[in-house]
Protein backbone atom coordinates (compact mmCIF):
# COMPACT_ATOMS: atom_id res chain seq x y z
CA UNK A 1 0.00 0.00 0.00
CA UNK A 2 1.25 3.49 -0.79
CA UNK A 3 -0.12 6.06 2.01
CA UNK A 4 -0.02 10.05 0.93
CA UNK A 5 -0.29 12.42 3.56
CA UNK A 6 0.13 16.00 3.45
CA UNK A 7 0.23 19.87 5.01
CA UNK A 8 1.31 18.70 8.64
CA UNK A 9 2.24 21.92 9.95
CA UNK A 10 3.96 21.05 13.66
CA UNK A 11 6.93 22.38 14.88
CA UNK A 12 7.52 18.67 16.78
CA UNK A 13 6.19 15.61 16.11
CA UNK A 14 4.03 13.87 13.08
CA UNK A 15 0.61 14.25 14.25
CA UNK A 16 -0.53 11.26 13.20
CA UNK A 17 -3.27 9.40 15.09
CA UNK A 18 -6.07 6.64 14.40
CA UNK A 19 -6.15 5.20 11.06
CA UNK A 20 -4.26 7.87 9.25
CA UNK A 21 -1.13 6.57 11.77
CA UNK A 22 -2.13 2.84 11.14
CA UNK A 23 -1.68 2.92 7.72
CA UNK A 24 1.45 4.93 7.84
CA UNK A 25 3.26 3.12 10.22
CA UNK A 26 2.19 0.00 7.05
CA UNK A 27 3.04 1.05 4.15
CA UNK A 28 5.45 0.03 1.55
CA UNK A 29 5.91 3.54 0.88
CA UNK A 30 4.79 7.33 2.13
CA UNK A 31 4.48 10.17 0.37
CA UNK A 32 4.58 13.35 1.98
CA UNK A 33 3.88 16.31 -0.25
CA UNK A 34 5.16 19.00 1.98
CA UNK A 35 4.28 21.73 5.29
CA UNK A 36 6.19 19.05 7.59
CA UNK A 37 6.96 22.98 8.65
CA UNK A 38 10.03 22.08 10.88
CA UNK A 39 13.08 19.27 11.06
CA UNK A 40 11.93 17.65 13.67
CA UNK A 41 8.35 16.72 12.35
CA UNK A 42 10.32 15.39 8.96
CA UNK A 43 12.35 13.17 11.51
CA UNK A 44 9.36 11.66 13.21
CA UNK A 45 8.23 10.68 9.92
CA UNK A 46 11.19 9.23 9.26
CA UNK A 47 10.61 7.19 12.69
CA UNK A 48 7.41 6.01 11.38
CA UNK A 49 7.43 5.20 7.42
CA UNK A 50 9.39 2.46 6.34
CA UNK A 51 9.96 4.25 2.81
CA UNK A 52 9.65 8.17 3.13
CA UNK A 53 9.16 9.64 -0.55
CA UNK A 54 8.60 13.66 0.35
CA UNK A 55 9.20 17.19 -1.13
CA UNK A 56 9.62 20.12 0.93
CA UNK A 57 6.65 22.73 0.92
CA UNK A 58 6.14 26.82 1.29
CA UNK A 59 6.36 26.77 4.98
CA UNK A 60 9.75 24.31 5.26
CA UNK A 61 12.83 25.35 7.42
CA UNK A 62 16.24 25.32 5.82
CA UNK A 63 16.90 22.36 7.34
CA UNK A 64 14.25 20.30 5.38
CA UNK A 65 14.57 22.33 2.23
CA UNK A 66 18.68 21.23 2.59
CA UNK A 67 16.85 17.32 3.02
CA UNK A 68 14.37 17.03 0.27
CA UNK A 69 13.50 17.86 -3.34
CA UNK A 70 10.64 20.65 -4.45
CA UNK A 71 9.36 18.13 -6.25
CA UNK A 72 10.07 14.02 -7.61
CA UNK A 73 8.54 11.31 -9.07
CA UNK A 74 7.42 7.95 -7.52
CA UNK A 75 6.75 5.08 -8.97
CA UNK A 76 4.56 2.43 -7.84
CA UNK A 77 1.88 -0.18 -9.19
CA UNK A 78 3.13 0.52 -12.64
CA UNK A 79 1.96 3.85 -12.38
CA UNK A 80 4.31 7.17 -12.24
CA UNK A 81 2.96 9.60 -9.47
CA UNK A 82 4.65 12.93 -9.73
CA UNK A 83 4.66 14.99 -6.68
CA UNK A 84 5.00 18.69 -5.56
CA UNK A 85 3.32 20.58 -2.92
CA UNK A 86 2.01 23.25 -4.92
CA UNK A 87 2.19 25.19 -8.06
CA UNK A 88 1.82 28.76 -8.36
CA UNK A 89 -0.71 28.57 -11.78
CA UNK A 90 -2.86 25.99 -9.57
CA UNK A 91 -4.70 23.27 -11.71
CA UNK A 92 -2.94 24.13 -14.91
CA UNK A 93 0.28 24.24 -13.66
CA UNK A 94 -0.24 21.07 -11.90
CA UNK A 95 -1.23 19.52 -15.15
CA UNK A 96 1.63 20.56 -16.95
CA UNK A 97 3.90 19.43 -13.83
CA UNK A 98 2.32 16.05 -14.17
CA UNK A 99 2.25 16.01 -18.20
CA UNK A 100 6.04 17.30 -18.58
CA UNK A 101 6.89 14.21 -16.07
CA UNK A 102 4.74 11.83 -18.23
CA UNK A 103 2.61 11.40 -14.70
CA UNK A 104 -0.43 9.26 -14.67
CA UNK A 105 -1.32 11.22 -11.30
CA UNK A 106 0.12 14.53 -9.58
CA UNK A 107 -0.27 14.14 -5.77
CA UNK A 108 -0.19 17.92 -4.27
CA UNK A 109 -1.00 19.29 -0.92
CA UNK A 110 -1.29 23.03 0.14
CA UNK A 111 -4.79 23.29 0.45
CA UNK A 112 -5.61 21.56 3.07
CA UNK A 113 -8.40 20.52 1.15
CA UNK A 114 -8.56 16.65 0.44
CA UNK A 115 -9.64 15.65 -3.37
CA UNK A 116 -9.40 13.70 -6.25
CA UNK A 117 -10.04 14.76 -10.03
CA UNK A 118 -9.37 12.51 -13.07
CA UNK A 119 -11.17 15.48 -15.08
CA UNK A 120 -8.21 15.89 -17.43
CA UNK A 121 -5.67 13.24 -19.15
CA UNK A 122 -3.16 13.29 -15.54
CA UNK A 123 -5.39 12.76 -12.50
CA UNK A 124 -4.76 15.12 -9.62
CA UNK A 125 -4.66 14.29 -5.61
CA UNK A 126 -4.84 16.13 -2.72
CA UNK A 127 -4.99 14.40 0.22
CA UNK A 128 -5.45 17.45 2.53
CA UNK A 129 -4.29 17.62 6.25
CA UNK A 130 -4.24 15.12 8.70
CA UNK A 131 -2.96 17.37 11.33
CA UNK A 132 -4.71 20.61 10.13
CA UNK A 133 -7.61 20.23 8.24
CA UNK A 134 -8.41 24.29 8.09
CA UNK A 135 -12.08 23.51 8.04
CA UNK A 136 -12.03 21.12 5.76
CA UNK A 137 -12.12 17.22 6.34
CA UNK A 138 -9.20 15.61 8.01
CA UNK A 139 -7.55 12.89 5.72
CA UNK A 140 -5.00 11.03 4.38
CA UNK A 141 -4.86 8.72 1.06
CA UNK A 142 -4.32 4.77 0.59
CA UNK A 143 -3.73 3.46 -2.95
CA UNK A 144 -3.31 -0.40 -3.83
CA UNK A 145 -2.10 -1.50 -6.86
CA UNK A 146 -4.57 -3.84 -9.17
CA UNK A 147 -4.40 -4.88 -12.59
CA UNK A 148 -4.17 -2.05 -15.28
CA UNK A 149 -3.95 0.56 -12.26
CA UNK A 150 -4.22 2.15 -8.93
CA UNK A 151 -7.97 1.99 -6.61
CA UNK A 152 -7.30 4.47 -3.96
CA UNK A 153 -9.29 6.32 -1.45
CA UNK A 154 -9.40 9.31 0.82
CA UNK A 155 -10.16 8.55 4.36
CA UNK A 156 -10.40 10.28 7.78
CA UNK A 157 -7.74 9.78 10.61
CA UNK A 158 -11.31 8.26 12.26
CA UNK A 159 -11.46 5.60 9.39
CA UNK A 160 -14.47 7.28 7.27
CA UNK A 161 -14.00 6.79 4.18
CA UNK A 162 -15.61 9.04 1.87
CA UNK A 163 -13.98 9.10 -1.66
CA UNK A 164 -12.62 6.13 -3.75
CA UNK A 165 -11.07 6.28 -6.68
CA UNK A 166 -8.99 4.66 -10.17
CA UNK A 167 -6.01 5.40 -11.83
CA UNK A 168 -5.74 3.57 -14.84
CA UNK A 169 -2.48 2.82 -16.19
Amino acid sequence: MLVVVSDTHSTEGHRLRGRTYAAVRDADVVVHAGDFYREPVLDAFYTEARNLRAVYGNNADFAIRDRLPERRVVEYGGARIAVTHRHRSGDTGLLMFGRERDADVVVHGHSHAPRFDDSADVALLNPGSHAQPRGNRPAHAELESIPGGIEGCLVTPDGEVFREFTIHV
